[in-house]
């Protein structure tokens, strides 16, 4: 038998190994795990957990780095290919295309779009957002929205145009920044004196939901975010932002085109779970991780397994 091979033979040997070379290729790829992180707060845990928990129940593998940092680090690590998949919200598309001022963020299909188009330009694909928006919120007590029919702020103006009572617990930052508490004053046309405000310097929200909870100093109003964990433990409700006032802030999973691509399912899979987080479901499941002492894991696994049928 000849050592040597013809140069047809030699051609069709090359092109064999190239095509099976290229299925291997395609094989490995498609074996690659899936990377999941989230951000270091308990929602980017819980949301994290949620997203690897339902990529995993579709048979998809998965690596977990969750509660990677904060967002411009969680951010990065997309971009740069170290991570696939991760929970974003919209309303971050302002600051990632440098458009604080432009409207579309204060509207929740405009921010939606926007941000995803414009990542598209860095291979990057917003899958459907929850419909909870965890933005800058003005809360009440719920014995006080109860007594009162307080849903909006438009219903907040209202009741204190009418003399109600009202003291509100808030951070410096919340009472000063222009995009805050002077926003909403302008917005729904009322405004907080000084016997009004217990101002916290460098206050947090569990800072001011416990002082409204607790009625530390006659209060029983505070700042607060839309998803807060202890909103529902503390018996606080959120008013609605029902002139838009406040930037849009839904969570929506984050994925790199190429592992999209590689496992087309994750989409649909994603987009079901995600349908389901509105805003009191979201603070239920924070309020399980920092209220309640669950770990995040535990708490995705018991919702999923909740929603199955």
């Amino acid at each position: 038998m000849n050592m040597y091979q013809t140069p047809k033979r030699l051609a069709a040997g090359v092109l064999a190994l190239a095509v099976l070379s290229s299925q291997a290729m395609l094989t490995a790829q498609a074996d690659d795990a899936v990377v999941v992180a989230s951000k270091i707060d308990t929602e980017g845990a819980v949301l994290g957990q949620l997203i690897a928990q339902t990529l995993e129940r579709h048979d998809i593998p998965v690596e977990k780095r969750l509660q990677l940092g904060g967002t411009s680090v969680v951010r990065g690590a997309l971009l740069a290919g170290e991570i696939d998949l991760y929970p974003e919200y919209t309303g971050n598309g302002a600051f990632f295309f440098d458009m604080t001022d432009s409207p579309v963020w204060n509207n929740a299909e405009e921010a939606f779009e926007t941000v995803k188009q414009r990542d598209a330009e860095n291979d990057l694909v917003w899958l459907s957002p929850a419909s909870a928006n965890n933005t800058w919120a003005m809360s009440v007590r719920g014995d006080v929205a109860e007594a009162h029919d307080l849903q909006t702020l438009e219903d907040l103006a209202d009741y204190l145009a009418d003399g109600g009572e009202f003291k509100f617990a808030a951070s410096t930052e919340f009472v000063e920044s222009e995009q805050a508490l002077p926003a909403f004053q302008s917005a729904y046309g009322f405004e907080l004196d000084e016997d009004q405000l217990l101002v916290l310097s460098g206050g947090n929200t569990a800072a001011t939901m416990r002082a409204a909870a607790q009625q530390t100093s006659g209060v029983n109003a505070a700042m607060t975010y839309g998803t807060d964990g202890g909103l529902s433990a503390l018996g606080l409700v959120v008013l609605e932002d029902s002139l838009g006032v406040q930037p849009v802030y839904q969570p929506a999973p984050v994925i790199r085109e190429e592992a999209l691509d590689a496992y087309p399912q994750i989409e649909p899979a994603l987009n079901e779970v995600f349908a389901t987080l509105d805003l009191e479901t979201l603070q239920r499941l924070n309020a399980d991780v920092a209220v309640n002492g669950l770990s995040a894991e535990t708490v995705a696994a018991d919702y999923l397994d909740a929603l199955e049928p």
